[in-house]
């Protein structure tokens, strides 16, 4: 990585910093319990970003990274970005249709796909249905954590709110 774009991402955690800040500084809010509110996260990860936007300028324009190894050149897997990539969208798309376990199920397939694939690994019909087990075993817990013991509203296939 050359210096110029060193000195870019450090500029440019700066600038994110700088737009998180403007984004909490909107944020209203009594402080709760132990004088923590609503805005507290946002301003510390503000904080944090600029500190680290910070010391990579300040490694930018003092030399660089040193004794950073040159990354090796490999071309982008794009068969397995489509497969990726195709998982988040079905994901976005059939949220409400067919309910958040199910269509998270079908992103952790796709995704398993893709990264399988990426990684030159064939994908069998035995090994894609374990991986809907385990994309079916990750997205329930998270579904009902938040649906019934945080209250949020996630789209659900039944009425009864447990799938």
């Amino acid at each position: 990585m050359s210096n110029a774009w060193q000195k870019a991402v450090g500029a440019g955690a700066l600038v994110l910093a700088g737009a998180l800040a403007a984004g909490a500084s909107q944020i209203r809010g009594e402080a709760g319990y132990a004088g923590v509110g609503p805005a507290f996260l946002p301003w510390a990860m503000a904080a944090a970003l600029a500190l680290c936007g910070a010391a990579l300028l300040v490694q930018a324009f003092t030399g660089g990274l040193r004794k950073l190894p040159e990354p090796p050149e490999i071309p982008p897997y794009w068969r397995g970005m489509a497969w990726v990539s195709a998982g988040l969208l079905l994901n976005a798309a059939l949220i409400t249709r067919i309910g958040f376990i199910a269509s998270c199920t079908l992103l952790f397939v796709l995704a398993y796909r893709g990264f399988r694939l990426s990684m030159g690994h064939e994908v069998s019909a035995p090994s894609v249905g374990r991986s809907a087990l385990v994309g079916a075993a990750l997205s329930a817990p998270v579904y009902w954590m938040f649906t019934k013991l945080l209250g949020l509203t996630l789209p659900g296939l039944t009425a009864t709110g447990w799938i």
